[in-house]
């Protein structure tokens, strides 16, 4: 018999051996001894009161063995010669597009503009150490995409989307702790991630699946509306039945490409804004109540936050406990942060991007001349802004929370995690007053719900500005794109994913449905 049941553990509870086995048996009134394993399919944590609770959803076995294995089977099969599927980006759409359709008996290739996780490095210390962006090969672009160098969180609201514990499952099949599948919030830590993309690409390989590198796509060759070719920045024109558009959200020469040759694409609504990093013990004391070190059983805390301001959202976004702010720019003359998490989270600062919800058909009248790429060249001309006020390197421009909401330059800054340094300037009166007004208003609120949030211990980093993609390429239900015939948008860079996890699921999908185009 297997029960599943609902468990809540103190702190001192936690500290002792058992204590699951002894409050289920108390619980279901059935003997330990007949109990043959706990085994834990959800933890959460609740801080909400003084007293923290650990919350366990478990299974309670009684009298019957634990499974040894996993009730989900990847089964690849040898695709040398099989048919082939083109997938353009190796980000987590590509990767798990490409493992699909081994499953499913045709051969993945894979271009990517970008390096192997291994050479990635080397461009990722150009960026932080000597201010040079490799427009090729950086946080953004590369094997395992965005998510590889910048955290590998795994929360998604997509659930209705596909098998989001299929996707789970894949990863530990390559690698990752079974932790995952357990944690509310899981989280791989982008220390460890390189190696689960290294296995899943040496799987790809090993089963008759095409990977090639520094392959940069540059053209498509239509006719009849009809996708018949890709070429390659290298000159090489490859024939092509069904690909798989995989580039993610910082790929704007796809989108300027497809607007150039006059390829359906839409402008769509994001949010930009800033990061804001706190020293993590001041986030540790506010939501787990506590004064100096948090309790060693308690992981780095982190938080949510949203409030309206002016009719649109102000909120938290990809918060990172323990964690740094990293250079995500992907172009020289440009600065974008984004944040990262180790997997330990034990780095002593706290980061989040705090982002303005902008409307496409409200917020960019002065950028109507660019049509679809309207928000795109709002985006850019942030970027350039952040550049100029930096110094005109990677140095980020920054300010004090508090000096930001009273208009006041910062005379120094705090200490930073982010390695290229940054520079106090006026942020208040830089960012555009739809973010900026917003911004200045939200915070205070933020510190209401958040006793200590609104302080001058924490800077604000600027900008954030790649949370989404500002451009949807439009596809039909089929998934194949509305106009062009063997063209499958996909995950973040066609507008239908927001994060690894709903990227990996879409890039499943997009495989069966251009399997499906074969036939």
């Amino acid at each position: 018999m297997i029960k599943e049941i609902q468990l809540r553990v103190n702190l001192i509870e936690e500290r002792k051996e058992n204590i699951l086995l002894y409050k289920a048996s108390k619980q279901l009134g059935v003997d330990k001894k007949e109990i043959s394993a706990v085994k834990i399919l959800r933890k959460s944590i609740d801080a909400r009161k003084k007293d923290i609770i650990f919350n366990y959803k478990v299974a309670v076995y009684i009298n019957e063995k634990i499974p040894e294995k996993s009730d989900y089977v990847f089964e690849y099969k040898d695709v040398s010669k099989a048919k082939e599927v083109h997938i353009i980006g190796f980000g987590p759409a590509g990767m798990y597009a490409a493992l699909r359709c081994i499953e499913l008996g045709y051969k993945p290739v894979v271009l990517e503009r970008g390096k192997n996780v291994q050479d990635r490095r080397r461009d990722l210390k150009a960026i932080n150490q000597d201010h040079f962006v490799n427009e090729d090969s950086n946080y953004c672009f590369g094997e395992g995409g965005a998510g590889t160098y910048s955290d590998g969180k795994l929360y998604t609201r997509s659930l209705k989307r596909g098998d989001v514990r299929r996707i789970f499952e894949n990863l530990v099949f390559h690698g990752a702790t079974e932790q995952i599948l357990v944690d509310a919030h899981p989280h791989i830590g982008t220390n460890k991630l390189p190696k689960i993309i290294q296995n899943i690409r040496e799987n790809i390989l090993k089963f008759g699946g095409e990977i090639h590198f520094e392959t940069k796509v540059i053209d498509f060759v239509v006719k009849n509306n009809k996708l018949q070719a890709i070429q390659l920045q290298n000159g090489e024109e490859i024939t092509a039945n069904a690909v798989i558009l995989a580039t993610g959200h910082s790929a704007r020469d796809i989108y300027e490409l497809l607007h150039k040759k006059e390829i359906a694409i839409k402008a769509k609504s994001f949010a930009m804004g800033v990061r804001v990093e706190h020293p993590q013990e001041i986030i540790d004391q506010i939501q787990y109540n506590c004064s100096g070190e948090r309790d060693e059983l308690l992981p780095a805390a982190a938080y949510s936050l949203v409030n309206q301001v002016n009719n649109r959202g102000v909120y938290s976004f990809c918060m990172c406990p323990g964690g740094f702010i990293v250079p995500a720019a992907t172009t020289n003359g440009e600065v974008v942060v984004n944040g990262m998490s180790p997997s330990r989270r034990n780095n002593k600062f706290a980061n989040s991007g705090i982002v303005v919800e902008l409307d496409i058909k409200q917020d960019f009248k002065k950028y109507e001349k660019f049509g679809e790429l309207k928000g795109l060249e709002f985006q850019k001309d942030l970027e350039k802004i952040a550049f100029f006020a930096g110094g005109r390197t990677q140095t980020a421009p920054a300010q004090r929370l508090v000096d930001f909401v009273d208009g006041k330059i910062s005379s120094d800054l705090n200490e930073t995690s982010y390695q290229p340094g940054l520079k106090s300037a006026p942020l208040h009166s830089l960012l555009p007053r739809i973010i900026g007004s917003r911004l200045r208003k939200g915070f205070p609120e933020f510190g209401k719900k958040m006793h200590g949030y609104f302080t001058n211990e924490a800077n604000i980093v600027g900008v954030e500005s790649r949370t989404s993609s500002p451009v949807n390429i439009p596809r039909k239900e089929n998934l194949e794109h509305t106009e062009i015939e063997g063209l499958f948008p996909c995950g973040e860079g066609g507008g239908y994913a927001g994060g690894i996890i709903s990227a990996a699921m879409d890039g499943e999908r997009c495989a069966e449905a251009a399997i499906a185009n074969f036939r």
